[in-house]
């Protein structure tokens, strides 16, 4: 009994937790993923196996990267440098590990049941009602824990990352129990086209109030400690926090654009997915003159290349973004492959390679020691790049193709002897994915693992400028 008070209760104990829990549902995500290209490709492939059709698949492999990933290794590399930045220690570790326990037990829900059929039908919504409240759970404890930690801290200034952290908890616990309708547990969901309108208010503030917040908030960690030099500017950086609160929200209702939804609320939310632009290029413009003239250090620096290219294709993800929710785009780019390419590159590439960035990077610390090898970080780095750029080309083409073909007047009939070759290349790519999640959980766990102990760990913050 006392060793495991002392495990949930050693420093940094559930910070490494979560880290650990992004790398496992990483792997076990893109894996189930890739019986989703697979059924692309052959759609007989899985007929009489009722768990592996796509329509059981898919959901499993986007909860899982989202919810199981991405979120996880975010959260896990904050509750090391949040606590670093504050120059204190996370306030509770216990509590750290129940948020921990809750929120794995709603993304190990869905790897059971969702296969099962057994699900609320919403996308990004699937998980039923006992497994919303534990993701609820999970979000509580992490504010009171982030709140707390704030009150006890001995460092005056509240950097960037620490605002972002915590804005992402509050956001998310406030947006979640509406777009999964938790008033009306028994269907989770609401009648006709207000449902959509819930559903996409809340689809796509999980990316843009919860992998977003979290992934920049590891972004303004990493780049001035890989380039040791201070934030270029921390009021630019606050600028950038409150546009994407004014802005994120409204901007859902693109996604509806064909759907008999008022037409104030489209004018809305495409006004304000070009507005989204400000402050994804207040953050860019920001963290890249931090970097001027040292960019060197962060491609040389394990956890800093994974950082710099995801903010690449951040800028990537939010050009194409709000082009896309134009009307005129959206006659040919809409219902087809190009969201998905598009899709992939926002959840993966941006926030996904800033969530491997930070766990590269605060690992060593967090442990004391080591990494197993950098040559195999290196090898994740060459294998997810190669695959998440192909399979966003890929998948464009595929989507300008169907888009161009339907609204040339060619029914899908004829569209889809023209996919194959696409879907093959799709699942070419997504091998290599796949790959690059168990070499990472490899290495992740060897590390882990590592008796060796490195002399020279820096823990301590770079100071920030006003």
């Amino acid at each position: 009994m006392n060793r495991r008070q002392t495990i949930f209760r050693k420093p940094n104990s559930a910070a490494l937790a979560w880290l650990l829990a992004g790398a496992v549902w990483f792997a076990m995500g893109t894996t189930w993923g890739l019986f989703s290209a697979a059924h692309l490709i052959a759609p007989e492939l899985f007929d009489n196996i009722s768990w592996l059709v796509f329509g059981r698949t898919r959901p499993v492999h986007v909860n899982t990267v989202i919810f199981g990933f991405v979120a996880p290794m975010l959260i896990g590399a904050a509750l090391h440098y949040v606590p670093a930045l504050l120059k204190t220690r996370l306030w509770s570790e216990p509590l750290g590990w129940l948020a921990w326990l809750a929120w794995n037990a709603a993304v190990a829900s869905g790897f059971i049941l969702l296969p099962l059929g057994i699900t609320q039908g919403r996308e990004y919504a699937e998980y039923i009602f006992p497994f919303d409240v534990c993701i609820m759970v999970a979000l509580v404890l992490l504010i009171v824990n982030l709140v707390m930690t704030i009150a006890t801290r001995r460092e005056p200034l509240l950097y960037v990352s620490v605002w972002y952290v915590v804005g992402m908890a509050v956001w998310t616990a406030g947006v979640y129990p509406i777009g999964n309708v938790m008033w009306q547990p028994a269907t989770g969901a609401m009648p006709g086209v207000l449902d959509s309108i819930f559903l996409w208010f809340y689809g796509h503030n999980l990316v843009g109030l919860l992998l977003t917040p979290l992934a920049t908030a590891a972004a303004y960690f990493v780049v001035p400690r890989v380039t040791r030099t201070p934030l270029y500017s921390h009021t630019l950086s606050l600028v950038g926090f409150w546009i994407l609160l004014t802005l994120y929200t409204h901007i859902g209702a693109h996604h509806l654009l064909q759907a008999p939804v008022p037409n104030w609320l489209k004018t809305l939310s495409v006004v304000d997915s070009m507005a989204m632009m400000l402050p994804v290029f207040t953050v860019l413009m920001n963290l890249w003159l931090t970097a001027r003239g040292r960019g060197g250090r962060l491609w040389r620096d394990v956890g800093g290349r994974f950082v710099m290219f995801g903010l690449i294709l951040y800028f990537v993800t939010c050009v194409q973004g709000p082009l896309q929710s134009l009307p005129s785009v959206q006659r040919v780019t809409h219902f087809t492959n190009w969201t998905i390419g598009h899709a992939h590159i926002a959840v993966l590439g941006f926030a996904g390679f800033i969530a491997l960035g930070a766990m590269w990077h605060t690992l060593p610390g967090i442990l004391g020691r080591r990494l197993f090898s950098t040559r195999l970080v290196s090898v994740q780095f060459g294998l997810l790049m190669t695959g998440v750029v192909g399979f966003f080309l890929v998948l464009s083409i595929a989507g300008l193709v169907q888009g161009t073909n339907w609204a040339n007047g060619n029914v899908e009939y004829n569209t889809l002897p023209m996919m194959p070759p696409y879907m093959i290349l799709r699942g070419a790519m997504g091998l290599l994915i796949v790959t690059a999640a168990w070499v990472g959980l490899y290495n992740c766990v060897k590390t882990i693992r590592r008796k060796e102990r490195a002399t020279e760990l820096a823990t301590k913050p770079v100071a920030n400028s006003q």
